[in-house]
């Protein structure tokens, strides 16, 4: 499943027990499930922000103009997930704040303490896929650092946990990173290995974002 298919499941389900929540307190007439409806309707709220701090962000790989809502959206999704105790969520979220620092605004040191703080609560939480870009993104700050073992190293386990999910472009994109990694480290034949597999798990997914990604890292390497 998909963040995307999972946070609209998350959603119905969400408005469907509020509307339970209604009903149960007009027509069976317990107050107290208002409480309850408004936990559900709060969740929405969060996942509502989350998504679209998502789209926000998409936009921002598209043209490269930082939207300053994002931070904002990420951030109050993480707020309401705390609030409510759900520690996938505020994980996601807080992967996603890493992510403005580190991708949008070029501030590793600022995304640092995100990350890590996700890294912790999609631990608790068994969310593989959001560990799966939170050590794919700690991989890129030891890249940039010059500790390639290290991000070698965290690389893999992201491409390992993403191949258990079946989530195949996912592990296409990783693979190109890994390919970086083993050019940088004089390991040019497996650098092409790594991109061959990439072109085709990208073509068999229909990822063809990541398959114009493997053909610049082809040029990059080569130059």
């Amino acid at each position: 499943m998909t963040t995307a298919d999972r946070k609209q499941a998350s959603a119905e389900d969400r408005l469907g027990q509020a509307n339970a929540c209604y009903e149960q307190a007009v027509f069976g007439g317990d107050a107290a499930a208002l409480v309850e409806a408004d936990r559900h309707l709060t969740g929405i709220e969060a996942d509502l922000a989350l998504a679209r701090g998502r789209i926000l962000h998409a936009r921002f790989l598209d043209d490269r103009v930082e939207d300053p809502r994002e931070l904002a959206l990420f951030e109050r999704a993480a707020e309401l997930f705390e609030q409510l105790g759900e520690d996938r969520g505020a994980g996601e979220a807080l992967f996603w704040i890493g992510t403005v620092h580190q991708v949008v605004r070029q501030d590793e040191n600022a995304a640092a303490p995100a990350f890590a703080r996700a890294r912790e609560l999609a631990s608790r939480a068994g969310d593989r896929l959001t560990m799966s870009y939170v050590l794919r993104h700690l991989a890129f700050i030891e890249q940039g650092a010059g500790r390639l073992d290290a991000a070698r190293d965290l690389l893999t386990e992201s491409t390992r946990l993403r191949r258990e999910l079946g989530f195949t472009a996912g592990v296409a994109a990783n693979l190109i990173g890994l390919a970086y990694l083993a050019g940088e480290q004089g390991r040019s034949d497996e650098a092409e290995r790594l991109l061959d597999e990439a072109a085709e798990l990208a073509a068999g997914s229909e990822a063809y974002g990541v398959a114009r990604w493997v053909d610049q890292a082809r040029a990059a390497l080569s130059g």
